[in-house]
């Protein structure tokens, strides 16, 4: 079995960086904040989680982003005298930096966002000296849209398990590293046909829904088996959505979102169940290249009110509030108001 590799002092050979000073990113902010539910601190530092359908383990040191990436399980792998796996260390450098630099936009300056958005916004001044290195992601749109699905009244760690249990019921199995499975996200079409048998895994009970919700016989549909991991009325909308997606658009129409302008992108995926206004605009903004979609909640309608002093009509978050804010700081930070509103 693999062992994970926490530092290029595990397996140097294994190893690549690409420059990428803090101030332009910070890995335990980004990784932690909300945008995407499939990373885990898994030593001091070091952060291991699932990418374009490998297992990778990033690390940051002063001006370097480190990582490296695990090889599949059926992969040969011959062992070198250090333990170190000879077949991962051929994977195609150049594609993998491909991969990282695009998944954290890192062609995009940060710096330089961060002085003009100080330079319009006094409040984002003062919070941003805390924050820095806070990039938005560049998910892939399927995973970006069925995750924020599971998002509607929920926080950030079950949100986590339930996107893990989603992966281990549905999803290819990749490799497993110190006895834990890592799976790829589920295809559309597990997620709209039957269940193949349950492939928990005893091993981590902490990503197990309760006991009464194991396991699930093969052949049950895809909802059923949802509410039966504990996704709740969820379910209906993962596999709703799932579904007319690929009896709609697909896959492919929903990645070239990216090319259709903001507008157009959110209304389409409003339409799909269980996304509404916020869920639409955050999978524009972290997976489709809107910069300009701001998703709002609650908190920021608050924060609005009480920080911004704008005001707002009426004491909940009605439709027009929402473009009303979303407006707001678009027209203060600008044409990238996403990112910025991320920090």
């Amino acid at each position: 079995p693999m062992k994970l590799r926490d530092a290029p002092s595990a397996c140097p050979s294994l190893w690549r960086c690409l420059p990428c000073p803090p101030a332009e990113l910070r890995l335990d902010l980004v990784l932690s904040s909300g945008q995407t539910f499939r990373w885990w601190e898994s030593s001091p530092g070091a952060w291991t989680g699932v990418l374009g359908g490998r297992v990778w383990t990033l690390r940051q040191d002063r001006d370097r982003l480190w990582y490296t990436v695990y090889s599949e399980e059926g992969e040969h792998e011959e062992e070198e005298q250090d333990g170190c796996s000879a077949k991962a260390a051929k994977l195609d450098g150049s594609e993998t930096d491909r991969i990282l630099r695009d998944y954290f936009q890192l062609d995009v300056g940060l710096s330089a966002l961060y002085r003009a958005w100080e330079a319009a916004d006094p409040l984002f001044r003062k919070v941003a000296k805390d924050f820095p290195g806070v990039r938005v992601l560049r998910q892939d749109p399927v995973e970006c849209l069925l995750s924020f699905i599971c998002t509607s009244n929920n926080h950030i760690s079950r949100i986590t398990a339930m996107i893990e249990r989603l992966c281990q019921a549905f999803g290819t199995r990749l490799c497993c590293i110190d006895a834990r499975p890592f799976h790829a996200f589920p295809s559309l079409s597990a997620l709209t046909g039957s269940a193949s048998p349950c492939r928990c895994h005893p091993s981590w009970p902490h990503l197990r829904p309760p006991t009464s919700f194991c396991c699930v016989p093969a052949g049950t549909d895809a909802e059923a088996r949802l509410r039966a991991l504990g996704f709740g009325y969820r379910a209906k909308f993962v596999s709703g959505s799932a579904r007319a997606i690929i009896e709609g658009l697909g896959a492919e129409g929903l990645c070239q979102l990216r090319t259709a302008p903001y507008a157009e992108a959110r209304k389409v995926l409003c339409a799909l169940p269980g996304v509404g206004a916020k869920v639409a605009d955050c999978v524009c903004l972290l997976s489709l290249d809107k910069a300009e979609a701001v998703p709002v909640d609650t908190h920021v309608w608050h924060i609005t009110r009480q920080r911004y002093g704008m005001a707002l009509g009426g004491r909940s978050l009605t439709p027009r509030t929402y473009q009303e804010i979303g407006d707001f700081f678009r027209g203060l930070w600008g044409p990238q108001a996403g990112w910025a509103q991320a920090v």
